[in-house]
């Protein structure tokens, strides 16, 4: 018998169990079959969507028996024109799930599924937190997400919520006094695991250091936290297992794909080798092996409606070494593509390096809370951060003297105290930006 969460997936036209009884299938391949599944699978979707989606057809230039390493890399400029001239033959916006992307990217669009390849991301996200015991029929879930705040979308939202289980916590202000509020539902409620933005949880659980509190003693039906869209930290980490007392896991993903990457019971940052076909690009789009840095580009195996093959996602990242294709590791996301820092003497450097440098030296003394890094100018970044207390020279000072040693120096700093930094309309906090 179907519980409330598959039921309402079964009510929305996504057939749920036929995309859990595929995925365990594909789960049980041996290693030939997983490979044989790989290559069928890349070339029926292609020949699907060069005979159904003239937007690919174009794109492919019309050209037939194109080898896989010749077809375009789709970007998400591409993607960025009306849905209607990018939907295969017997879609429409009234048969598919429709969705936007973040725009965390800079880049946002529409984008849409066919009912089976959403089912199929459920199924896949239902078997991945059921790794750690989590499940969405019955598991209570603490979200730490943005939520509409037209009366419709936010009615709507929560009525999904209600299905799904899960009890939201808005994250467009995390003042001590609504991170109090938030203490007070953990007292009351079961919990049985945490989902959400990155840093929302991490400055939920600086919040709860600062009092001493470890959270599952106070709330210990918690099993597990899983943090997604931003970059979770070694350090962050160990602050939330310490706070928390519960594992801590770590997933990757894109609205427009799937999960891509989930943290397995061996601390692995296993790819999905079941829905989406993962491979590292150089800038010439030639295909990197494994330990080395690239490019991520994605083909959604299983999506008719909308053509995602070989999709530029804008990541940066680096397959482990030990991966196979049945089982690929990501060994680091390095971060986003347009998240660059150029710099006066031609070096470029991933933004995320300012930040990580600066993350160092800012919290030491548990004064900032957070805090995000702009280029403005070529030689000027400016700070803004959250804190108690002004930072005084001597933090400043060494901030600079890190960045001089890591990156360059004769770089300019613009310090500037907030009571509350900007977040995308969705929650989400942008770590760096630059503005060149």
């Amino acid at each position: 018998m179907l519980s409330l969460f598959d039921l309402s997936l079964k009510i929305n036209g996504f057939p749920i169990k036929k995309a859990k009884a595929e995925l365990e299938s594909i789960v049980n391949l041996s290693t030939e079959e997983h490979a044989k599944f790989i290559q069928d699978k890349k070339r029926e979707i292609v020949d699907f969507h060069l005979q159904n989606n003239s937007f690919y057809q174009k794109l492919v230039e019309n050209k037939t028996n194109i080898n896989w390493e010749d077809l375009p890399i789709l970007n998400k400029q591409n993607l960025q024109k009306p849905l209607s001239e990018r939907l295969s033959k017997g879609y429409t916006l009234k048969n598919v799930y429709l969705n936007k992307t973040s725009g965390s990217s800079g880049t946002p669009f529409v984008f849409a599924k066919d009912k089976y390849a959403h089912a199929l991301t459920w199924a896949s996200n239902i078997m991945r937190f059921g790794w750690f015991n989590i499940d969405f029929n019955h598991s209570y879930q603490a979200r730490f997400y943005g939520i509409p705040m037209d009366f419709i979308g936010y009615q709507k939202e929560r009525f999904k919520d209600f299905l799904s289980r899960r009890f939201r916590f808005p994250v467009f202000d995390l003042s001590d006094e609504v991170l109090t509020k938030f203490l007070a539902k953990f007292k009351t409620q079961k919990f049985d695991y945490i989902n959400g933005y990155t840093s929302s949880i991490v400055l939920f659980a600086k919040f709860l250091e600062k009092r001493n509190i470890i959270l599952r003693e106070i709330c210990p039906t918690l099993k597990a936290c899983f943090v997604t869209s931003e970059m979770l930290f070694e350090s962050d980490k160990i602050l939330l297992e310490k706070q928390f007392g519960i594992p801590i896991i770590n997933e990757y993903g894109a609205s427009e794909l799937d999960l891509i990457a989930f943290e397995n019971t061996k601390g692995e940052w296993q790819i999905n080798a079941e829905t989406l076909f993962v491979e590292i690009l150089d800038e010439n789009n030639q295909i990197l092996p494994y330990g080395k840095e690239g490019r991520i580009v994605i083909t959604s195996l299983f999506n008719k409606a909308n053509p995602f093959i070989r999709y530029d996602i804008g990541d940066i990242g680096i397959l482990d070494e030990k991966s196979t294709p049945q089982k690929p590791i990501l060994k680091k996301l390095v971060g986003r593509t347009n998240d660059v820092a150029i710099l006066p003497s031609g070096k470029k450097s991933p933004g995320l390096t300012f930040y990580y440098v600066t993350k160092s030296i800012i919290e030491d003394d548990g004064n900032v809370k957070e805090f995000i890094i702009k280029q403005t100018q070529l030689d000027t970044f400016e700070i803004e951060y959250v804190s108690e207390n002004q930072l005084n020279s001597e933090q400043i000072q060494k901030i600079k003297e890190a960045i001089a040693l890591y990156l360059e120096p004769n770089l300019s700093f613009i310090f500037t105290r907030k009571n509350v930094l900007e977040r995308t309309n969705r929650g989400k906090l942008k770590q760096f930006k630059s503005y060149l």
